[in-house]
């Protein structure tokens, strides 16, 4: 295994750039799979997906870790070692954590035994996380350049909306308790990046869990229940030195710095509001913010609502921070816009993988301000695609944009239904990073609608080593 799929220790790359042009092709994705919420009963898993195009077993999944728990609603993963590691042969990226979305429950991966089958080397249980910290709703995980591990939690067991992040001991797994100051009160958070060279965290305060988890609802909007709130803490003393205002029900939730470790620019995707937002640091040293891409609404009819937001769910940026990857996850389509300006960002690239406008289907669009037809439905060797596009993951050239289509168990069945039933897959866009423009892999289809036990949702992407959307330079 180590042979053919490269080595299982990391990091290995001194800067963005480097990464980019030094390391060769991915080989091997570890896959987050989602059964919660259907009739099989079985529990959620990390599928091991084999990439490598010279491969006899590719576009397969050559292992599954199941998790000896039901109803986790795995969601996002986290590397146990951060990027700046570089040169240390005595740390290795070899653990994965996977948060329990719904269960409160934190899983530690051992992915350095065997790169290809991973294997569960600790849980933490939700009771030892309240009782410390009496946070739930577990969401993302990054590490530090302490190398603690940081677990975001988007609010408390009850689901309400005080969040915060969990510290764990990156050794012995412990739960060292909570990361922010209690003087600042308490901050619902679901997404969050941090800039050393800067000295600041910043998370996104998207909404309230109870009101989250049992599915969109218009009946919560202006009641700030969805949240509008960017946080900027300090990254020494864990203060919380300011909060941005996104508007009302613009529901922020994942948040990228770019890579440069100079740079005092990201993005954050508002995906209710269906707009990403540039956030900056200002030459008087305080943080501002906005609004660059706004998707715009579609009036139409044979749907849930009369008007269908775009629900930008996922963003990543190419690692020389030139574009920025965007997913629509309703529209149906995924676009690349050029960020040398990061202030105004242009469209250089966009194709429809699957959507709620489809032509031929029950949802009739209207008025549409930016397509004069609906989208084809679209087919990938005969398999049409259920659900629209997702998680994104870019591969360290840039070259290849992977795709997923599985948001979230309870909007996944209100919105797309049949995804439920059938199961999701996995795509590949080809990228030309020179003039820009997006077009799909025939070629490459990891289908999870008959996994052994049933049709699987498939999330979030990793590469053994780190990714675009995982490390953080200093």
């Amino acid at each position: 295994c180590i042979g053919k799929y490269g080595p299982c220790h990391g990091p290995g790359y001194a800067s963005p750039l480097d990464a980019m042009r030094g390391t060769p092709r991915e080989k091997l994705m570890y896959v987050v799979c989602v059964l919660s919420g259907t009739e099989s009963r079985e529990p959620d898993y990390l599928a091991t997906v084999d990439v490598d195009p010279e491969s006899p077993s590719y576009c397969q999944v050559i292992h599954r870790l199941h998790m000896p728990h039901l109803d986790d609603e795995l969601h996002h993963s986290g590397w146990n070692a951060p990027i700046n590691s570089f040169g240390d042969t005595g740390i290795e990226r070899n653990c994965l954590i996977l948060p329990g979305l719904i269960s409160g429950r934190v899983y530690v991966v051992d992915t350095g035994s065997d790169l290809c089958a991973p294997s569960l080397c600790k849980v933490i249980e939700p009771r030892e996380i309240i009782k410390k910290t009496n946070l739930g709703y577990l969401y993302r995980s990054r590490c530090l350049s302490s190398r603690e591990v940081l677990v975001s939690a988007i609010g408390d067991a009850f689901g309400n909306e005080r969040g915060g992040l969990l510290v764990l001991d990156p050794e012995t797994w412990e739960l060292k308790g909570s990361w922010e100051c209690p003087e600042d009160g308490h901050h619902g958070m679901f997404d969050f990046w941090y800039q050393p060279r800067h000295n600041v965290l910043i998370s996104v305060h998207g909404g309230v869990p109870k009101f989250i988890i049992s599915g969109f609802s218009p009946v919560n909007l202006r009641k700030g229940r969805y949240g509008g709130h960017l946080d900027i803490w300090d990254l020494t003393s864990h203060r919380l030195l300011q909060s941005i205002d996104l508007g009302e029900d613009s529901g922020p939730i994942e948040v990228r710095f770019l890579h440069n470790p100079n740079s005092v620019h990201g993005y954050v995707a508002c995906p209710l509001e269906g707009s990403i937002h540039h956030f900056f640091k200002t030459e008087g040293g305080c943080w501002a913010a906005e609004k660059v891409i706004q998707v715009p609404n579609k009036k139409v009819s044979g749907w849930l609502y009369p008007e269908m937001p775009g629900f930008i769910f996922d963003i990543v940026i190419s690692l020389d921070d030139r574009f920025l990857y965007a997913s629509n996850w309703l529209h149906g389509d995924v676009r690349q816009y050029d960020i040398t300006d990061p202030h105004c960002p242009k469209l250089v690239g966009q194709v429809f993988l699957g959507n709620s406008i489809e032509e031929g289907g029950h949802v009739i669009v209207l008025e549409d301000p930016e397509l004069d037809c609906q989208p084809d439905p679209f087919m990938i060797q005969g398999r049409k695609l259920k659900g629209g596009p997702q998680k994104l993951q870019l591969s360290l050239d840039g070259h290849r944009l992977y795709v997923t289509s599985s948001l979230y168990t309870s909007w996944d069945q209100e919105f797309y239904p049949e995804l439920v039933r059938e199961g999701s897959v996995m795509l590949q866009l080809d990228v030309d990073t020179e003039k820009g423009g997006l077009c799909v892999n025939p070629e490459f289809l990891v289908d999870f609608g008959h996994e052994p036990c049933g049709p699987a949702r498939a999330k979030e992407m990793r590469y053994p080593g780190g990714d675009c959307t995982s490390d953080i330079w200093e």
